[in-house]
């Protein structure tokens, strides 16, 4: 027996009883008793037997006559990220708040994985997707073009593509973080960039380098490493980096966990930050500021993030036809700690 039939037959017990249609009884039951200007008594009777027999209408009866799940879905390419957990949480804080539920799916990282759930939610009617994409291509995105399915990209954005996205601007948090170093005297900065051709990644590189070049510092391309948003990237990549004839002063992780990876690095050389090398990071969590020392960030405010991409899927539902795709980049700013040092021009 499904859910839809036990409801019909509480319906028509109660129905039964009163001596009235299951019509009436439906009714007043969802809240219509005035639209079909059922009588005050009337209504009185039905919900005092429907709370006598324990009546709880289906909403999953209900939605399917509605043709809607209250259910949105939610791809992000690492749960153990603190980053990404923020979004996820302000996500579904929203989501509830709007009546919605929402389905968390893991990518880790993986595009056939992100491909996989994305087709997973969609079997299961969810009524919209937000989704932090890991791919270098929006290319198996190319049908929400086209379509009036309802789908909001937060964190990273595909610049060729019309979906609605939310992001932050990490241009510009790059550039002032670069412009911070460069005013306390570091012109060999390193950069410890993420996965290449990634919105969030490119993005990140352009304001390094447009930095260095507002000071007529000459881009050393060597100094530019790393191709994953990972702890192991940092690593291996800082090791390297300590271990050119001329060292550089700084750097500049693209991300929390390369900085992590760097930090380890930077350690198991036997040098002390900020003594002999400064470093600041993107994404400020919240054991940045106990680590020894406190590290200098870039903050993003993903928990904003994940709120605007909720409002921004909800517009969408209730009128795809009207919403086109556009972007909204959230301002980062600087937050100083004890990970900087000023240096003296050589």
């Amino acid at each position: 027996m499904t859910i839809d039939t036990i409801s019909k037959v509480t319906l028509k017990h109660i129905a039964e009883t009163l001596g009235i249609s299951i019509t009436t009884v439906s009714r007043v039951l969802s809240g219509q008793a005035r639209k079909y200007r059922i009588s005050q008594e009337t209504e009185s009777f039905i919900r005092n037997l429907a709370n006598e027999l324990k009546f709880v209408p289906s909403q999953l009866a209900r939605n399917l006559r509605l043709n809607r799940t209250t259910t949105i879905g939610l791809v992000i390419p690492d749960i153990s990220n603190p980053y990404f957990a923020g979004i996820a949480n302000k996500v579904t804080v929203e989501a509830h708040r709007n009546g919605y539920g929402v389905i968390l799916c893991d990518s880790q990282g993986n595009i056939d994985m992100e491909i996989e759930s994305i087709e997973n939610l969609r079997s299961r009617n969810v009524e919209g997707l937000i989704l932090c994409p890991v791919g270098q291509s929006g290319q198996h995105l190319k049908d929400y073009e086209s379509n009036n399915y309802s789908i909001v990209l937060v964190d990273r954005y595909f610049a060729e593509m019309s979906l609605s996205h939310v992001a932050s601007d990490n241009r510009n948090g790059s550039k002032i973080a670069t412009n911070y170093l460069i005013d306390k005297g570091h012109q060999r900065i390193a950069c410890l960039q993420g996965l290449h051709n990634t919105s969030t990644n490119e993005d990140r590189v352009k304001g390094y380098s447009e930095a260095l070049s507002g000071h007529n510092i000459k881009i050393d391309t060597s100094l530019i490493a790393g191709d994953s948003f990972s702890e192991q990237s940092g690593y291996v990549e800082t090791k390297l980096l300590l271990k050119k004839p001329r060292r550089c002063t700084a750097v500049l992780a693209l991300s929390n966990l390369i900085a992590l990876g760097a930090l380890r690095a930077i350690s198991e050389e036997g040098l002390k930050i900020p003594d002999d090398l400064s470093i600041i990071s993107f994404d400020d969590q919240p054991y940045m500021a106990y680590l020894s020392p406190p590290m200098t960030t870039v903050a993003q405010e993903n928990a904003e993030m994940g709120q605007i991409a909720v409002k921004m899927l909800f517009d969408r539902i209730r009128a795809p036809h009207t919403n086109p795709g556009g972007g909204i980049l959230l301002p980062t700013h600087l937050v100083h700690r004890k990970s900087v040092k000023e240096i003296s021009l050589i």
